[in-house]
């Protein structure tokens, strides 16, 4: 599981994606594996930076499940505007996109995403990203503060 690592608090995921059906294929996954950490959805970027500057909103450690195809700020604006931010431009962000575009690939890791997956590649519906994540998060040790 994600909050096994030697954590004092879990990890938070905050997925960023206008997809219904995706979301619930990212939260069916956590489910079968077991994985019960806290969950936070936003549908486009605005309201995921909104999430992420309330004062009391979304608690370290958390990590950014972001998609790039979305309504009023796209996932690359976004990522823009995360990284010109000082209290949220060490955040944690794997893409995760219909995306297969060679330029959006390369401007998401010029914004130091950790990972840039493509959601057709997945294979098993989102098993194989939440396996992927169980095992980085088993590794990585983020600030809590």
């Amino acid at each position: 599981m994600i909050d096994s690592i030697p954590q004092t608090k879990p990890v938070t995921i905050l997925i960023v994606d206008d997809d219904d059906v995706d979301v619930l294929g990212i939260e069916r996954a956590l489910k079968k594996l077991k994985i019960v950490n806290p969950i936070l959805r936003a549908h486009d970027g605005i309201e995921a930076l909104q999430i992420l500057r309330q004062p009391n909103g979304i608690a370290r450690p958390y990590l950014i499940l972001l998609d790039i195809n979305m309504p009023r700020m796209n996932g690359q604006e976004m990522l823009a505007e995360l990284r010109l931010d000082k209290s949220l431009s060490s955040a944690v962000v794997f893409v995760l996109t219909t995306s297969q575009d060679d330029q959006d690939k390369v401007l998401a890791y010029s914004q130091h995403v950790a990972g840039y997956i493509v959601k057709q590649h997945v294979g098993d519906g989102f098993m194989n990203v939440i396996e992927m994540l169980d095992r980085y998060w088993r590794l990585v040790e983020l600030p809590i503060a």
